[in-house]
């Protein structure tokens, strides 16, 4: 399941689609909107490379909930809808698992200078966002700045997430990939908001792209995060990106559960768990 932008950009699609069909799977990749699908034609639906659903989230979970209703949907509506609103940071804080200290101004709240008067950088976005978008950094001297940016999505009705800006994400931030809650591979890459101040929509999301492998500590708060997932259902693909706090602890950032992408270009192992686990999904393989 892509989006134009998927078609476009996702390197991964063609190989999933290549890999599946070699395992005698009729494999085929579809446009989430695309006109007169019969989705119950389909035994599974996975979820890819949707990209688009940030800027038309009321649609894609319409869709979602629909779709789930005349064939398999993975990941779950229920999970996607609950992993499309970063509002989910403060409920993993609530079971206990480390994540970016976060702050969450509603719609019809106040926003003033005091609310980023502090000592270090401060990250603001919206609850629902990716690849940065609409994000920007700002270091304590652009208060101002920072709530222009506070306020202009609170005038479009959306929620917004205040952050500090952890410094030592200058070092690299980790994306684990799990495949059916069993850790696969992870990557290492470069900081995104390098300038304070600036909203660049256009940024390229994960650069500076590296083989990693991750700690021990950052494998339990991963594995941390999807068992706090409010979901009895272990999800069939996940990307938990982490960060170093000042006490270089592991802390989650973001617990992607819809369309993240899982660099499968770079790691044939990823590629074949995930290729083993759809097929699985579709009783060619064993559960």
């Amino acid at each position: 399941m892509t989006s134009g932008p998927g078609f476009e950009y996702d390197v991964d699609l063609p190989l999933i689609v290549a890999a599946l069909r070699a395992e005698g799977l009729a494999a085929e990749a579809v446009a989430w909107d695309a006109d007169s699908v019969a989705w119950d034609g389909f035994d599974l639906v996975v979820i890819r490379s949707t990209w688009d659903y940030v800027t038309r989230l009321d649609e894609f979970l319409t869709w979602a909930d629909t779709t789930s209703a005349h064939t398999r949907l993975l990941n779950p509506a229920p999970m996607v809808r609950w992993s499309s609103d970063k509002r989910y940071l403060l409920e993993l804080a609530g079971h206990g698992v480390p994540v970016v200290p976060t702050r969450i101004l509603e719609p019809g709240d106040q926003c003033a200078e005091a609310d980023f008067a502090q000592s270090a950088d401060v990250v603001v976005k919206p609850t629902v966002s990716a690849g940065a978008r609409d994000t920007a950094r700002y270091e304590p001297g652009q208060a101002a700045a920072a709530v222009r940016h506070a306020r202009m999505l609170l005038d479009q009705g959306r929620a917004v997430l205040i952050q500090p800006y952890l410094s030592l994400v200058e070092e690299g931030e980790r994306a684990l990939v799990f495949v059916r809650g069993v850790f696969s591979h992870a990557l290492r890459k470069g900081p995104l908001l390098t300038e304070p101040g600036v909203m660049d929509n256009f940024r390229v999301p994960h650069p500076d792209l590296t083989p990693y492998r991750p700690t021990e500590a950052e494998l339990r708060t991963a594995s941390a995060a999807l068992a706090a997932i409010p979901s009895s259902q272990t999800p069939l693909f996940a990307r938990v990106d982490l960060a170093l706090d000042e006490n270089r602890e592991p802390v989650v950032m973001e617990l992607e559960l819809i369309e993240p992408n899982l660099f499968l270009d770079t790691n044939p192992r990823g590629l074949g768990l995930l290729v083993d686990a759809v097929a699985a999904e579709a009783g060619l393989r064993a559960a």
